[in-house]
């Protein structure tokens, strides 16, 4: 079924392909009406709201406006995928402070939308993990326990089934003592097992997209300014998934996982490998409040996935109306 094409074509695909830059697919790709929307998520991450911080514009205000923003979209989502960060920090802040900063968020979140909505865990959800104070760790919500409880979800990591889609959502962040953050990118064995088991029992025929906090596979992780360090790029281990190459050869196990999406560098990039698209979504407060961070203004994206297992990932910016 393949067509005939020029030498040059021929060079550039193989290209693409060995560097991993595109998916090549087995098929022509169908047409726009060949094919039917059957689910619409609004994937908005990092939001990173606090109370009024210096030199940071409103991010109650910001947040507002990008909720207000999604509920004037002409075609609704289904749900929204909160995808972490959704407070400014809970890693160094007290139980009290970590808390004042959930009241926001969740009193913006009940006035602004009615539409149903999930969570996955972002690192600066986590309460105290790079706190010096020993005592806290008896407490029941110290760690990830705080953000399960405000949020009310189901368990640190979870799947559900939702139109034609399986939705996995992923539990990114490992606590690392030796890390000045504290934690690495990385799944532990209990949840690896647990998506194992999870992806054998989806059936053949349904797609999967997966939801993770920290990227499985990105290119925009080495844009930073300290990425190069004595003339090699380096990445830090709470940067990207560390376990990036076992994920991989799983998902590679199960065709039917067609995308991973995450947040957390606050940047927007895409990655297709070996039939996975791996969408990077930027981050709703941009640079942390400050306007854009490098070129990527304050944004959210709306995922529209179709019967045919494919998707379309458009990221939306959004007007904050803040100076």
């Amino acid at each position: 079924m393949k067509p005939k094409t020029s030498t040059r074509r021929n060079f550039l695909t193989g290209a693409a392909a060995a560097l991993g830059l595109a998916a090549l697919p087995s098929r022509a790709a169908p047409s726009r009406q060949e094919r039917k929307r059957t689910l619409r998520i609004a994937h908005l991450t990092d939001m990173h709201v606090t109370p009024p911080r210096k030199g940071k514009q409103d991010s109650e205000a910001g947040f507002t406006a990008a909720l207000r923003h999604l509920s004037s979209q002409p075609i609704q989502p289904d749900f929204i995928l909160f995808g972490g960060d959704m407070i400014w920090d809970a890693l160094r802040n007290s139980k009290q402070g970590s808390l004042a900063q959930w009241d926001i968020w969740k009193r913006v979140v009940a006035a602004e939308t009615t539409l149903p909505w999930h969570a996955c865990i972002g690192n600066h959800d986590i309460w105290g993990w790079t706190r010096n104070d020993p005592a806290i760790k008896h407490d029941p919500l110290y760690g990830k326990g705080l953000v399960i409880e405000q949020l009310g979800m189901p368990h640190r990591y979870y799947s559900f089934d939702q139109g034609d889609w399986h939705i996995i959502v992923l539990d990114s962040l490992q606590p690392n003592a030796a890390l000045d953050t504290g934690y690495s990118a990385i799944i532990d064995d209990e949840q690896m097992a647990w998506l194992t088991a999870d992806l054998d029992a989806v059936p053949a025929s349904r797609p999967i997209i997966v939801f993770s906090h920290a990227p499985i596979l990105s290119a925009s992780v080495f844009m930073p300014g300290n990425s190069v360090k004595q003339g090699a790029f380096v990445m830090n281990a709470s940067s990207m998934h560390m376990d990036v190459k076992r994920l991989k050869d799983l998902f590679h196990r199960h065709p039917n996982v067609k995308a991973c999406i995450s947040g957390h560098v606050h940047l927007i990039d895409e990655v297709r490998y070996l039939g996975v698209r791996y969408c990077c979504n930027g981050a709703v407060c941009g640079g942390w409040w400050t306007g854009p961070f490098q070129e990527f203004p304050p944004a959210y994206a709306l995922i529209d996935l179709f019967d045919d297992g494919t998707m379309e990932n458009t990221i939306v910016p959004y007007e904050t109306a803040l100076v």
